[in-house]
C-alpha cells in the first residue's frame, strides 16, 4: 500500500495493483506499442498480455525518493525505439503523479522485442 494523502480524518492509501494498472494503461497508450510481456518472459516465447493482465508487464518499487516503475514492452517494427521509450517514460510519470498523486522517481522502459505488422 502507498499513502497518499493523510487527514485528520484518517489515510488515503492505494494499492501495488491500483498503480501497476495506472502504469500498465499509460504505456499502452502510447504510439508505437504492440504489447507489454511479464518481466520474467523466456527467450524465444513472447505471450502479448491482454488489457485483463496488463499489470503483470510492469514492476513497482519503492525508493525514498518516489516510486520506480519497469515496464516490458514489444514495439512495432519501424517505430523509433527512443522516441517511443522515451514518450512511454512521460506518459506513466505524468499519469501516476497526476491521478494518484504519487512521486516517480524513474521509469524504465525494457524493450523485449519487436513485432512486425502482418497488415497491408
Amino acid at each position: 500500500m502507498y499513502k497518499i494523502k493523510s487527514n485528520e480524518m484518517g489515510d488515503i492509501t492505494v494499492t501495488r495493483e491500483m498503480v501497476e494498472t495506472l502504469a500498465g494503461l499509460a504505456t499502452m497508450d502510447c504510439y508505437g506499442l504492440v504489447g507489454m510481456v511479464p518481466q520474467n518472459i523466456q527467450t524465444g516465447i513472447s505471450n502479448i498480455l491482454g488489457l485483463e493482465s496488463i499489470r503483470k508487464g510492469v514492476q513497482v518499487s519503492n525508493t525514498d525518493e518516489g516510486l520506480v516503475i519497469d515496464v516490458y514492452v514489444i514495439v512495432s517494427y519501424g517505430t523509433k525505439i527512443p522516441e517511443v521509450a522515451s514518450n512511454v517514460m512521460q506518459k506513466v510519470a505524468y499519469v501516476l503523479e497526476k491521478n494518484a498523486q504519487l512521486p516517480v522517481a524513474a521509469v524504465n522502459v525494457n524493450v523485449r522485442g519487436v513485432r512486425v505488422s502482418t497488415d497491408k
